[in-house]
């Protein structure tokens, strides 16, 4: 009896180790080359264009973009906006506690978000407004 528990424990960790036959692909394997193809036509008719420089005025008013992807927020960046924003009164510790928690929801509530206490890119883009309120104040003044 002891032979025929130990032979089926052989054979499942067999097939265990195995993965019941399923070959592991790497990502290479999966993934087809690219290949860029183009016409002679296009190349022969194309024609080479300029662009021509943008005022120097028009480049230091413009505001840089985010980096690509979901931009994730520091806790820091997360309380100085609340407090900003008037709904966070504690110390910026970088600490998402309850008081943290409740400012989100409080946040949430009054911009029309779902209140789960969470800061998603939703609610990260209204209270990213608050992070630095001295440009939004400059800005507002600037165009009065």
């Amino acid at each position: 009896m002891k032979k025929y528990v130990f032979i089926i424990l052989v054979m499942a960790l067999a097939v265990y180790l195995t993965g019941c036959g399923r070959k592991r692909e790497t990502l290479e394997e999966t993934q087809e080359p690219l290949s860029i193809e183009v016409s002679p036509a296009a190349s022969v008719t194309s024609q080479p264009t300029t662009v021509a420089p943008a005022p120097e005025a028009a480049r230091t008013a413009e505001i840089p973009l985010p980096p690509q992807g979901p931009y994730k927020p520091t806790n820091q960046q997360i309380q100085a906006a609340l407090k900003n924003a008037d709904y966070y009164t504690g110390e910026i510790d970088g600490k998402i506690g309850p008081m943290t928690k409740k400012a989100i929801k409080d946040f949430q509530a009054a911009n029309s978000l779902e209140a789960d206490g969470k800061v998603g890119t939703k609610t990260w883009a209204a209270l990213s407004i608050h992070l630095n309120p001295q440009t939004v104040e400059s800005a507002s003044q600037t165009k009065r």
